[in-house]
């Protein structure tokens, strides 16, 4: 991908469809993450981009573009913690175009050198106002980023941060269908959907995965509700 050639604009909107054609065809997320810091080093033409990923009140650097096989998916930091910390906590975007470290939020980590750069960016990633991650931008020099710059990096993380909590769903689906009471919850959901949509057990099972994807909420959540839903119903007629 030449994501250099052209226009400005006609680049950022050639990257953003291909970003979108990805996401849908199902990439790995890793994948994704590669392709959303390739383009934000491209446009914003920073020295440094790091993506964070929220798990739980953590967030775990997950790609960059500097090789850091050391620190990738080990370096974790708390929300609140750091800059990062703080967009994360706000859900706000940070822009600092000089002395960054001498920010009273900053916080430094000895395995990376790009600490020590003048500027830094801080954008929050939401999926439904939730939060799923941080995209960091930085500049070994002084650099006033400018609204165009904070807006693409921002749609990056608006495309990026549902296929994050997609794959977060998914992998905690995947845990609980190895528990026997998530097994036995959705199985009573599944029935109710069969007894009352006259579906097969296959197919109230895939209703039940589709809106698990769609609400970005556990399978278990979605039975749970279904469960919900049925015990009211049954108790006003």
């Amino acid at each position: 991908m030449n994501i250099q050639s052209g226009s400005g604009e006609d680049r950022d909107i050639r990257f953003l469809h291909e970003l979108g054609e990805r996401i849908a065809a199902a990439d790995p997320l890793h994948t994704v993450l590669a392709l959303a810091v390739d383009f934000v080093s491209a446009v914003v033409r920073c020295d440094s981009c790091f993506i964070y990923v929220a798990e739980g009140h953590e967030l775990i650097l997950r790609a960059s573009k500097n090789p850091h096989a050391e620190v990738v998916d080990r370096l974790k930091l708390r929300v609140g913690q750091g800059i990062t910390g703080w967009v994360a906590e706000h859900r706000k975007p940070v822009a600092i175009a000089h002395d960054a470290m001498l920010d009273p939020r900053f916080q430094s980590f000895n395995e990376l050198p790009e600490d020590r750069y003048e500027a830094f960016l801080s954008v929050p990633m939401l999926c439904r106002d939730k939060l799923v991650g941080v995209i960091n931008v930085q500049h070994r020099e002084r650099h006033a980023h400018s609204q165009h710059e904070i807006q693409l990096v921002s749609t990056v993380g608006f495309l990026v941060g549902p296929e994050i909590e997609m794959t977060r769903v998914e992998a905690e689906n995947t845990k609980l269908s190895e528990l026997p009471e998530a097994r036995k919850l959705v199985a009573k959901a599944q029935q109710v959907l069969q007894r009352d949509l006259q579906l097969s057990e296959a197919d109230a099972y895939s209703a039940l995965q589709t809106q698990s994807r769609q609400s970005h909420k556990s399978i278990m959540e979605v039975a749970e509700a279904v469960l919900l839903a049925d015990e009211i119903k049954r108790a006003r007629s």
